[in-house]
């Protein structure tokens, strides 16, 4: 209980985080910082406690790329649904695509929880459809910032109880999926994991508090960012049983900034300036 209580707690503040970070600094590195491997380091962690089985803690962990993946497809609902919705009141707008978006994401998840569970049955690795998504989280990534979009910072101050409210849902996702673990298999707790609980809380309350084009702006960002979670979750899959949860999941965390984030903050300022260069 105490690593769902850890796991949960950790995760509304890193949801509270990463939307200050997106309304104080712009979409831009504020999208990136708020997909910082975060919520996922104390679900781990609680996981590989919860199950101390290092098969089908490797399971878990190899499903959360595919869990990322997924969410990368919640994100670009919110990138491209909106120019589609009739023209409504902003409360009505705002609930289709909460709406939209969770539906895309249930069925896509359920799906990916179906295929790796038939290619298990088949003998294949979760580790090799896992790896495969992070590649295609990583793909989708690069193209959703190829071009930049306006990321402007949020002009309205946010209230305490808005930023309480905005840590409640990740906070119960984490902690949900934690519990999990012990209940259900690896692979359905590995993409609950990554259920979308930032990135959710995130567009809506951007949405809500500062208006579209503050949260439209952050999704490309968030969408390549988001690629540093499943390298870490991959790293930390076969480091937490072998160095610990300690160490495991510091040299995890510091691979996947290497490797992904610190990366992609230079292809996005690359992009923006080759941007500016033509427009001039």
């Amino acid at each position: 209980m105490a690593s769902v209580l850890v796991a949960g707690v950790s995760a509304g503040l890193v949801a509270i985080g990463a939307t200050v970070a997106v309304e104080r600094l712009g979409g831009r590195l504020g999208g990136l910082l708020g997909t910082l491997p975060t919520t996922i380091v104390p679900a781990a962690a609680g996981i590989w406690t919860a199950s101390s089985d290092p098969d089908a803690f490797v399971a878990s962990m190899a499903a959360v790329p595919v869990g990322m993946w997924v969410n990368v497809l919640f994100l670009l609902v919110w990138r491209e649904a909106p120019a589609r919705l009739p023209k409504a009141a902003l409360s009505l707008r705002l609930a289709l695509m909460v709406c939209v978006s969770l539906a895309v994401w249930a069925v896509v998840a359920t799906a990916a929880v179906f295929v790796m569970s038939q290619l298990e049955n088949l003998g294949i690795t979760a580790m090799v459809p896992g790896v495969c998504c992070a590649g295609l989280s990583l793909t989708f990534g690069l193209w959703s910032t190829w071009r930049p979009r306006p990321a402007p910072k949020g002009k309205r101050t946010v209230g305490s109880v808005t930023l309480a409210a905005r840590g409640v849902l990740a906070a119960a996702a984490i902690s949900g999926a934690v519990l999990l673990a012990s209940v259900a298999g690896p692979l359905i707790s590995g993409v609950a994991s990554v259920f979308p609980a930032i990135f959710l809380t995130s567009m809506v309350s951007l949405w809500w508090s500062q208006g579209e084009a503050v949260q439209g702006g952050a999704v490309g960002p968030m969408m390549l960012g988001s690629t540093a979670v499943s390298v870490y979750a991959i790293f930390a899959a076969f480091l937490l049983p072998i160095a610990g949860v300690a160490t495991g999941s510091v040299i995890a965390w510091a691979l996947s900034v290497v490797i992904i984030t610190l990366p992609a903050f230079g292809w996005i300022q690359w992009r923006l300036r080759i941007g500016l260069s033509v427009s001039a």
